[in-house]
């Protein structure tokens, strides 16, 4: 297929190999893998995870997970603080598959006890030093309290704690995320011991992609969520989550315009296209991209003397050496690799894989076909 516009690549290869060593580690740490959706937002990107044994899923809202619970999964956790403003669309999900919500405060599970018409699962979001919402850990009297509204309702059924280490993205060190991944362990083991009389299959969940990439061993929990592994980007490489090799999504765009006396080339792909994500390097420069050669079959590695250092909102700015601003002319077509991928294809709509199949993103279907 010709590509003329920014067009975002997924090699199914690396995505493949990617799911097949997370679900790998998983069984190996007999740990539930709940997969987060929310990276790739594909029907057919799910179904790759299928082929693996996949049943049980995570998203981040309810728009989402009637999109999922369309294309046959029924065992759905909206991990994200349910919306009561949706407590509609909450309804009629719940009625055809099996809904797990998360709450983070009183006034959300009263209102989830007065108008479920279905039981739903519901977990608490705990904060084990993220400081993004939810209880914190060792805010005894309020998980006490939440604990028992849940307990004396009839459509909320308890499920346990949930915990999301966002703090481990702004690690490079392996220590640094092992040391988050035991403090949030040692907390939600702390939780499970005050509660598992009552609750005796209280679960503990706990995602991000960095420690459930980087973590040999995982321990004390009964579930991971990460999600940004399927594809993983160059904040992930970074951090130390994955090669350059494993990142499985490219940016293809067009070379537009060259400028000689600053060494900078033009690419038509600019934030809407990438997003403003940066990756802040030691010098204090900034780059939104490194450039990979595109070849008939994928991508190379980052080359070198070449990124894209900015963006506006069509245009990606790339400085490049002499010899590789030589090397390309006015339209050509440039491969950049995403600081995150996750909201690149979310801005994206959709994908080309590297074997020419257009695959579809969320993002790019209209409302009516989100309807069940």
């Amino acid at each position: 297929m010709k590509i003329s516009t920014p067009t975002l690549l997924l090699d199914k290869q690396k995505a493949m190999q990617n799911i097949r060593r997370m679900v790998e580690k998983a069984k190996r740490n007999r740990v539930r893998l709940r997969p987060h959706f929310k990276t790739h937002q594909s029907a057919q990107v799910g179904e790759w995870f299928r082929a693996h044994g996949v049943e049980a899923i995570t998203v981040s809202s309810v728009r989402m997970a009637r999109y999922f619970a369309n294309h046959g999964w029924d065992d759905i956790m909206i991990a994200f603080p349910a919306n009561i403003l949706e407590l509609e669309s909450i309804n009629e999900l719940a009625a055809r598959i099996k809904l797990h919500l998360v709450a983070v405060n009183q006034e959300t599970v009263a209102a989830l006890a007065k108008h479920l018409q279905h039981p739903v699962q519901l977990s608490l979001k705990i904060d084990t030093g993220y400081r993004r919402t939810g209880i914190m850990a060792t805010n005894y009297a309020e998980v006490d309290a939440l604990v028992q509204q849940i307990r004396e309702q009839d459509k909320l059924q308890f499920a346990g704690f949930v915990v999301h280490d966002g703090h481990t993205y702004k690690q490079t060190d392996t220590d640094a995320i092992q040391t988050i991944f035991n403090t949030s362990v040692y907390q939600l083991r702390l939780l499970r011991e005050r509660y598992k009389s009552k609750f005796p299959d209280l679960q503990l969940s706990i995602g991000d992609t960095p420690s459930c990439s980087i973590i040999k061993t995982i321990h004390g929990v009964d579930e991971i969520r990460p999600g940004n592994f399927v594809f993983y980007d160059l904040t992930q490489q970074r951090i130390g989550s994955c090669s350059f090799d494993d990142i499985a999504v490219c940016m293809a765009c067009p070379v537009v315009a060259k400028h000689p006396d600053r060494g900078e080339l033009i690419l038509y792909g600019g934030s809407v296209h990438f997003s403003k994500d940066v990756i802040l390097q030691e010098d204090a420069s900034s780059v939104y991209g490194r450039v990979v050669e595109l070849t008939e079959n994928g991508w190379s590695g980052p080359l070198e003397g070449i990124e894209v250092v900015s963006l506006s909102q069509e245009h990606g700015v790339v400085k490049a050496s002499p010899e590789l601003f030589d090397k390309y002319k006015i339209g050509d077509l440039m491969g950049v690799l995403p600081v995150h991928s996750c909201l690149t294809a979310n801005l994206m709509q959709g994908y080309l894989t590297t074997a020419g199949e257009q695959l579809e993103h969320l993002t790019g279907l209209p409302q009516r076909e989100l309807v069940s």
